[in-house]
């Protein structure tokens, strides 16, 4: 015959263990909202200056400050659109918050299109920075954060915190829209994917290159570069998906290792 356990004393054993484990779930609520500060004061908007455009600052997409706090890490598809170079459009970072910006020009140290990273050197007195974290250790279930600009400079220098749980790990697949584009360098390609994690939270176009990181170290395992789309790409901002793409911090880290950065 099984024991039985009273009503009482299953209430009793539940109390024991709540006991136990608040000030874990405690010390996980408090620093959460000190996390958060932390990554904002390294997070930056990419994008352009134009001195004869209004408005003259645009933004692409966000980043984040790494190494020597002299570089951000973005994706590659945010700074691979031609500058206007004849009109003084020039690639930077904006700094600040609200409507008080700041712009720093910026260049392309080291890129690694294939894994849609690049590394970004720009100028002035080193910003905070953030830190990578082991990649290969996450597992499906983990919860993360993504910090970043949703849609732009529409709200100001106001990045948005983001809970998104890694709801897969999946080898990544780039679509064709036909037969046609499947030339020798797309066949390589897919013949050769790599991993990336798949988030549940709803990101959106702004949001390519903010980092993903665990929300009690701050540690920086992901940087957000896709959202699926289901609708047309100007209905992405009433009609989001919620999934979501970010590319493993082990390809940052072989950037910044090849600067001459510590990670």
């Amino acid at each position: 015959m099984k024991p039985v356990i009273s009503h009482a004393l299953h209430g009793i054993l539940i109390g024991i263990v709540l006991t136990a484990l608040s000030p874990v779930l405690g010390a996980q609520a408090d620093t959460l909202p000190q996390t958060i500060q932390k990554v904002k004061r390294s997070v930056v908007a990419i994008g352009t200056y134009q001195p004869t455009r209004q408005p003259r600052g645009d933004f692409r997409a966000t980043g984040y400050v790494v190494g020597d706090g002299l570089h951000a890490i973005t994706n590659y598809h945010v700074v691979k659109p031609v500058l206007d170079i004849e009109h003084k459009e020039v690639l930077g970072i904006f700094t600040g918050e609200g409507e008080t910006i700041q712009f720093r020009p910026a260049q392309v140290e080291l890129s690694d299109p294939a894994h849609d990273v690049v590394l970004l050197k720009f100028s002035g007195a080193p910003l905070p920075v953030l830190k990578l974290g082991d990649s290969n250790a996450v597992q499906e279930g983990m919860v993360m954060y993504f910090t970043g600009f949703p849609i732009g400079s529409v709200l100001g220098l106001h990045p948005s915190s983001i809970r998104a749980g890694i709801s897969s790990i999946t080898p990544i697949v780039r679509p064709v829209p036909n037969t046609h584009y499947l030339d020798a360098k797309t066949l390589r390609q897919e013949s050769d994917p790599f991993n990336i994690f798949q988030l549940d939270g709803i990101a959106y176009p702004g949001n390519s290159g903010s980092p993903v990181y665990d929300p009690q170290t701050g540690l920086v395992y992901g940087t957000v570069n896709s959202t699926f789309i289901k609708s047309t790409k100007e209905n992405v901002l009433k009609d989001p998906s919620a999934i979501s793409y970010a590319i493993p911090s082990r390809y940052v880290k072989a950037l910044m290792q090849k600067a001459g950065l510590e990670p």
